[in-house]
């Protein structure tokens, strides 16, 4: 099976497509789709998009997991932050794979063992996982850290914890 990952941000959004062979996983391929400052809103949606319509044509995963909406103290950045979710979600569906959805402290928990973690951390578990030669950059481990709470999930449908959606 393989897992489209993303962790949206309008500025850097994180990507991943992991695939699980049995009880091995591996990364095939992870990077951050970077936005300028000087970009305007709207060319950043399209920049994600594109790039996603770009590593799904290239690597056909089965499934998306996203990291669900955390809660941010400014409405701004709220409606920005679902803008590129938005987009993200948009590049998912055009190619018809079905969409879950984790909580950023569930996905923390999975791969550090806790829900307050940082990105220096995730990062080097990531690495440690799945025995990466490079670190990969914070918004692609986090993405990747999307990919194996994925996979850990075993009915994605029916997680106890009530933490999970189906999109």
């Amino acid at each position: 099976m393989r897992v489209l990952a993303i962790d949206p941000a309008l500025r850097n959004t994180g990507y991943a497509v992991l695939e699980r062979l049995g009880r091995e996983t591996k990364a095939l391929t992870w990077g951050v789709i970077n936005n300028p400052a000087a970009r305007r809103q709207s060319q950043c949606l399209v920049a994600i998009r594109e790039e996603l319509h770009r590593v799904i044509r290239d690597h056909q995963p089965h499934v998306c997991a996203v990291e669900g909406i955390i809660f941010v103290q400014s409405y701004k950045t709220a409606i920005i932050m679902g803008a590129a979710r938005g987009a993200a979600l948009l590049a998912a569906a055009e190619h018809d794979l079905e969409i879950y959805e984790y909580a950023p402290r569930r996905v923390k928990q999975a791969v550090v063992g806790k829900g307050a973690a940082q990105k220096q951390q995730v990062a080097f578990m990531i690495r440690a996982l799945l025995g990466l030669t490079e670190t990969p950059p914070p918004d692609a481990a986090d993405a990747i850290a999307i990919g194996l709470t994925h996979f850990q999930t075993d009915d994605p449908l029916k997680n106890a914890t009530g933490i999970l959606t189906r999109v």
